[in-house]
């Protein structure tokens, strides 16, 4: 029988660099990738993130070189979040048509055309001083159908300014339904939206709060972001967006839920996205830079797991890093 049937030898394939590359059931390109970009507005320099190294606050000024240097290597998107020199409980600078993330759109606009998709988170936690994602009551809890009307106002301003898709991360009820409504009523049915679909209430978005500035100065956000104990909301979620109008669904974080990603991908035939947050990112460079592990190989590995997944769209900060790796 072993001489009519010799036994298979998988190695035969992993023997070479080029076998390996050529057999290789999972692929990454750069245009798989978004770059998250923090721009903030009334400061001279960039300013760097400690719990982030690598990363900067932009000014405007840098956010379009470092755009430049992104697209460059081939870097499919980039999605903007902006901090304000000046903030209140309503998040009045997120809608302002001179806002910063306003005005960042139209300057990327106007800088790259159509070479990359630009993006915008759309929510209100870095433009409240309450650092919440919505309108509170007195009583202090989030009111959900007042949110939904900033959420709408916030849509029609960065449509105005520009943008290609916008990104809905409050995890409000109705939330795309009220977006969708307010950019079809606005004169942009065509923009689409990526709803962050399956946002859970992660311990791994620490260094995020700090580079966006927008801890919660009480309570956490708990009551509207999904329980991690739960994969089987994240479908009923992603199946409510998808009813509401959203052209993309993300799964958030990525590499702590690769079992969502799977099901997400399994589940719908739209775009998936996975963001590969600043927690997942922080500890990569933190290991890394105490020389416990191979930094380039450990970035490579996590990315091309979040692909292997199901994800057909990545968000990381290693994005242009990884770009013009994959390009060598």
């Amino acid at each position: 029988m072993s001489a009519q049937f010799p036994v298979a030898r998988p190695r035969r394939l992993r023997r070479t660099p080029a076998l390996r590359r050529l057999a290789a059931e999972t692929r990454l390109a750069p245009a798989d990738l978004v770059l998250p970009m923090f721009v903030k507005e009334g400061i001279g320099e960039p300013a760097p993130i400690a719990s982030m190294p690598g990363v900067v606050q932009h000014t405007r000024d840098s956010l379009r070189k470092a755009a430049h240097e992104a697209v460059d290597a081939g870097v499919g998107g980039l999605i903007l979040f902006g901090i304000p020199a000046v903030k209140d409980a309503v998040g009045s600078g997120a809608d302002d048509p001179e806002g910063i993330v306003q005005t960042a759109v139209r300057d990327l606009k106007a800088d790259l055309g159509d070479a990359a998709v630009v993006m915008t988170d759309l929510c209100l936690d870095e433009f409240t001083d309450h650092g919440h994602c919505g309108i509170l009551t007195e009583r202090g809890e989030i009111d959900n159908d007042a949110t939904l009307e900033r959420y709408a106002s916030i849509a029609r301003a960065q449509a105005a300014a520009g943008v290609d898709v916008v990104a809905p991360s409050g995890m409000m009820d109705g939330q795309v339904a009220a977006i969708r409504a307010a950019l079809d009523d606005s004169g942009h049915p065509e923009l689409p939206v990526l709803a962050y679909s399956a946002k859970y209430a992660s311990a791994f978005y620490g260094p995020f709060r700090d580079a966006a500035e927008c801890a919660p100065v009480f309570g956490d956000r708990s009551t509207h972001q999904q329980d991690p104990a739960n994969s089987d909301e994240s479908l009923r979620e992603v199946f409510l967006d998808l009813e509401e109008g959203a052209d993309m669904v993300m799964v958030k974080p990525a590499g702590p839920y690769l079992d969502v990603v799977r099901r997400v991908r399994d589940a719908v035939d739209v775009p998936v996205v996975a963001y590969q947050v600043s927690g997942e990112y922080a500890m990569i460079e933190a290991a890394a830079g105490k020389g416990w592990i191979d930094r380039e190989r450990a970035i490579d590995e996590s990315l091309i797991a979040i692909r292997r997944a199901g994800a057909d769209i990545v968000l990381t900060y290693w994005a242009t890093e990884a770009a013009t790796r994959l390009t060598r």
